[in-house]
């Protein structure tokens, strides 16, 4: 330059560094984790405020498992008190057929289950020869839900009557002609059996929730 030129003045031109693009990535990375971080807290507080949506629903199902009902025995409750035994039943047997002999051996099987035995012999002629089933269970009005359900379970199909007049509370056994024998023992024991148990009452137990 051969001392030409002089730079003169107390300014000098100053050289900016470039501007990293890493930094600027940075600081938008960074605003939008804290603006992520102060949603799901605002979430929470809501949740914590409201009693949490899912919480509730979920209590649902098992509030309704709380308990549950389910049958049980409760014994000497509805008409099964008034089924009285055998042995309290005086049956008195008469044979309204032609055979001879029906009426001795069917209170004799009678007696051997527990049946008390009064009056044995031939039907009235108001029912002689007259009974075309099994046979009939007659007796007072009060014997229709107590001693005629039990002298039943000993002679399938017989028909039931009873009579408002009639005094007492023996029962009758009128054998018809189409008897051939006294229930099987087996058979009618079961079904006294299923007569004279409890009656199933429901009742509130708890019931276990997963």
């Amino acid at each position: 330059m051969g001392g030409q030129y002089r730079i003169t003045g107390d300014k000098y031109p100053r050289m900016r560094r470039p501007r990293r693009r890493g930094r600027l990535v940075l600081m938008v990375v960074a605003s939008v984790a804290v603006l992520g971080v102060g949603g799901w807290g605002t979430l929470q507080l809501i949740d914590v405020f409201t009693g949490g949506g899912k919480q509730a629903s979920a209590a649902g199902p098992k509030a309704d498992c709380a308990t549950k009902a389910s049958p049980s025995a409760s014994a000497g409750t509805g008409a099964n008190a008034a089924v009285p035994k055998p042995a309290q039943i005086t049956v008195n047997v008469y044979n309204a057929t032609p055979r001879s002999g029906l009426a001795k051996s069917t209170a004799d099987e009678l007696k051997k289950r527990g049946f008390k035995i009064g009056d044995v012999g031939n039907a009235s002629p108001q029912f002689d020869k007259k009974v075309k089933g099994t046979g009939i269970l007659l007796g007072p009005a009060a014997s229709l839900d107590t001693s005629l359900p039990v002298l039943a379970t000993q002679l399938t199909g017989a028909e039931r009557r009873t009579e408002a007049t009639r005094k007492g509370t023996a029962v009758d056994l009128i054998i018809g002609t189409a008897f051939k024998d006294l229930t099987a023992k087996a058979a009618a024991d079961k079904a006294l059996a299923a007569l004279s148990g409890p009656a199933p009452t429901a009742t509130t137990t708890p019931k276990a929730c997963s």
